[in-house]
């Protein structure tokens, strides 16, 4: 049990920290209350949220006396992020605030300036950011905490990551599901997330769910979820912080103990455990005002006395509240802060800001991987059938597992689709990771695996990030349609990852690797529900040249494309490939030429000065685009045709010229003034909106998916969307027939041709179920 002297010493801790939340949220100037707050001693804005802070700052201390007890590794990830200030306030009493911002200095002039720049103008944000030190996490939106701390301690064994999860956060999809991750968490080579869940009852505007229920329902629910559930309540004031101490203590020992027992093979269910923390909404701040209830409140949550600036009676009962924490007995102008509040703090070493692995050294994510050429087909003659971009990719990431074994620093996470999406090769390396029971039928599981299957695409992406961001790497592989549900997710990284990669002290993190496969084009046999590829849609509207999205056309492609992405460092890479027996376009030397730019000519299926343009992008629009390619030579021999593919979206312009992979003359591959029809594999919008600043823009026809799909035929997927081979040919020819290249009559008789084919596919798929041989079969021929 922690002596009284340690306990006063962390009431003094806490009361500093929220006083130093409230000058924060409020002042402007006489921050030590030298005198009556007056108007203009209150910010003219009053931002940010103050229910939190308080068990923040109470957690946040009782971990700073963990850590000196023990000398433990601790990571502290803040749910909440809205609680920002609090974690500002203790990042600034530790010391590890000023080695960053040097004007953070801890004396009078250092909490001026934390006061002043929290949200303002080019100040300190409302949340918890990049540019904090210690960060992994912004927590703006609620969620994903839980999922990121299990993707830190992944083989990370001496790392214990102590979450403080909202209990409004854990309303939230993502939070809920991601409790379950315990199951997948080897205690002999992983570290351990100690969760403690903050129940002050309410969320913005009235009760959590979790704050309305008792505490046999809490400690039924967390017990089922595979952990050893402790409540700490705020019963006595006095008594809460020892209460605290001793638990943590027994918390530590208990996640020591159970990662000891299983490093010598002890094979018992780890249950790990967790807090419940009970304390009011606004704990020591305003008990109630006007007859409104704000302490044990929602009207806390965020701003109490919203009007201090303009109203004299908010002014006055603010700076009683200021003065309750009697903070004068804590800081004093000349010597600064007391040294019971120092002594709360770690050694510099061992401070939560200063965590190594929230700004992991470069060379821990290094991997040794195999040479491309090991996996490559041939590919001397285009069009040779037998590639499978996913297939490569699995014996690819195989050999990255065979040769990165001692380093544990590379996983693959997928949700149950590891077998399904071709990557199966793994397998002969690694496991699927699983600690809970298993069968003897049970195939390819083990605790020791690094391959997380789970049915929760947000535990993925959580897991991923905290993978990546504290300097490992990992490959995130889904199901097209599905990996929209983390959308928001993956928009709350870019942003966070906008801003890393402009905070200089923070090394380089490395890409962020998604693999998007059984696309809407193949799944045809699962219909329409399985049909959507707007995520890429979505990560093209982002933040610019740091995302990319690859579109490998053929396994050789697909190799390179992979290969430079796990080389890469501060970016999101999409790699979108199917896992069908596809054509061989490129060679090995070919596909690093086009990587280098992002697109190219192909020259064996194009002429010199060109009457129209073909472009594909994407495996299987390319296939058909030349497909299409091949009928209109047939059709019309002495008309001229150059074919671009697209390997990289970003080659065309998007954003600025600086996103271009060199920078390039559009024109040089589009011509100035020739028709250009693109194969898109997503919807038409996204690579339309990147031309309309291009020379002539009208002579640009972009098809894609426009969501019309079925239980259908592969073929009659591309009917559908109208970017099948017979679609081109229509639609290239009656573009050349208005630019005077064919004849009317001509074009005419070739477009009701094409017209009929499609007719006749329909009567043939409905009879017999499949694609004619000429489809299934077809192999290229210019």
């Amino acid at each position: 049990m922690p002596m009284t002297k340690e306990i006063e010493q962390l009431k003094k801790y806490v009361r500093a920290t929220n006083y130093l939340v409230v000058t924060q949220l409020y002042l402007r100037d006489n921050f030590l209350l030298k005198g009556p707050l007056s108007e203009t001693d209150i910010k003219p804005r009053l931002l940010g949220h103050w229910g939190t802070c308080p068990g923040i700052n109470f957690v946040y201390a009782h971990l700073n006396l963990l850590i000196k007890k023990t000398k433990a590794d601790i990571l502290f990830i803040l749910g909440p992020g809205h609680g920002f200030p609090a974690l500002q306030a203790n990042l600034f009493l530790e010391g590890t605030l000023e080695e960053i911002y040097s004007e953070a200095k801890r004396d009078e002039g250092g909490i001026a300036y934390v006061s002043r720049k929290f949200s303002t103008p080019y100040g300190f944000p409302s949340h918890s950011n990049p540019e904090t030190p210690g960060v992994i996490l912004e927590g703006g939106e609620l969620g994903y905490s839980l999922s990121t701390a299990y993707g830190a301690v992944l083989d990370n064994p001496d790392l214990i990551v102590a979450t403080l999860i909202g209990d409004g956060e854990a309303e939230t999809g993502p939070l809920a599901t991601a409790w379950h991750i315990n199951k997948f968490i080897d205690p002999a080579t992983n570290g351990a997330v100690l969760p403690i869940l903050h129940l002050n009852g309410y969320k913005i505007s009235g009760p959590t769910v979790f704050g309305r229920m008792s505490d046999k329902e809490l400690i039924s629910l967390f017990e089922g979820y595979g952990y050893e559930p402790i409540i700490v309540a705020e019963e006595d004031k006095g008594d809460i912080y020892s209460q605290m101490a001793g638990v943590l203590s027994n918390c530590y020992q208990k996640i020591r103990m159970i990662q000891n027992e299983a490093k010598e093979g002890k094979k018992d269910l780890p249950r790990f455990p967790m807090i419940i923390l009970k304390t009011p909404k606004g704990w020591t701040g305003v008990e109630s005002f006007k007859g409104e209830k704000l302490e044990g409140n929602c009207a806390s949550h965020q701003i109490i006395l919203k009007n201090a600036r303009e109203r004299q009676d908010e002014r006055r009962l603010l700076r009683q509240w200021l003065a309750s924490y009697k903070f004068q007995e804590l800081f004093s102008p000349e010597k600064g802060f007391s040294e019971d509040i120092l002594d709360v703090c770690p050694p510099p070493e061992l401070r939560m800001g200063k965590n190594k692995h929230a700004n992991q050294d470069e060379e821990k994510a290094v991997l040794e991987l195999p040479e491309t050429e090991e996996f490559a087909e041939d590919a001397r003659k285009p069009g040779t059938i037998g590639s499978s971009s996913m297939r490569r990719a699995g014996l690819f990431l195989k050999e990255v597992f065979r040769k990165n074994a001692d380093k544990a620093n590379f996983r693959l996470f997928s949700p149950d689709e590891t077998y399904s999406n071709k990557l199966d090769a793994v397998f002969e390396e690694t496991e699927r990771a699983f600690v809970w029971p298993t069968k003897e039928w049970d195939k390819d599981i083990s605790p020791e695996g690094r391959v997380i299957e789970m049915l929760s695409e947000h535990s993925l992406q959580g897991l991923s990030q905290g993978y990546i961001l504290t300097g490992r790497r990992a490959v995130f592989a889904s199901y097209e349609a599905f990996i929209q549900i983390v959308s928001s997710m993956a928009d709350q990284y870019a942003k966070f990852l906008r801003i890393a990669r402009e905070v200089a002290w923070r090394k380089k993190i490395p890409t962020f690797v998604y693999i998007l496969t059984s696309s809407g084009w193949r799944q045809e046999h699962n219909g329409f529900s399985h049909q959507n590829p707007g995520f890429v849609s979505n990560m093209l509207a982002k933040h610019g040249c740091f995302v990319k999205i690859f579109f490998p056309p053929d396994g050789n492609s697909m190799l390179e494309t992979l290969s430079a992405s796990l080389k890469s460092t501060g970016e999101i890479h999409v790699l979108v490939a199917g896992k069908t027996l596809e054509p061989r376009w490129l060679t090995t030397e070919m596909a690093r030429k086009e990587l280098l730019r992002g697109l190219m000519i192909w020259d064996f299926a194009s002429d010199e000065n060109p009457d129209i343009v073909l472009c594909g992008i994407g495996d299987y629009l390319t296939k058909e685009a030349l497909a299409a390619l091949s009928i209109i030579k047939k059709e019309v021999p002495d008309l001229k045709i150059r074919f671009v593919n697209v390997l990289e979206l970003t080659a065309l312009g998007i954003g600025d010229e600086t996103c271009r992979l060199p920078f390039h003359d559009f024109n040089d591959y589009f011509t100035k003034d020739k028709p250009v029809i693109f194969n898109f594999y997503g919807y038409p919008e996204a690579v339309s909106s990147m031309l309309i600043h291009q020379s002539n823009p009208s002579r640009f026809r972009v098809n894609g998916y426009i969501e019309n799909g079925s239980t259908t035929t592969p073929f009659d997927m591309h009917i559908r969307n109208k970017t099948s081979r017979y679609n081109i040919v229509m639609q290239a020819t009656e573009v050349l027939a208005d630019n005077g290249r064919i004849a009317q009559n001509s074009a005419s008789e070739i477009i009701e041709k094409y017209k009929k084919k499609i007719s006749e596919h329909r009567v043939f798929i409905k009879e017999n179920g499949v694609d004619p041989e000429e489809i299934e079969k077809w192999t290229w021929k210019k």
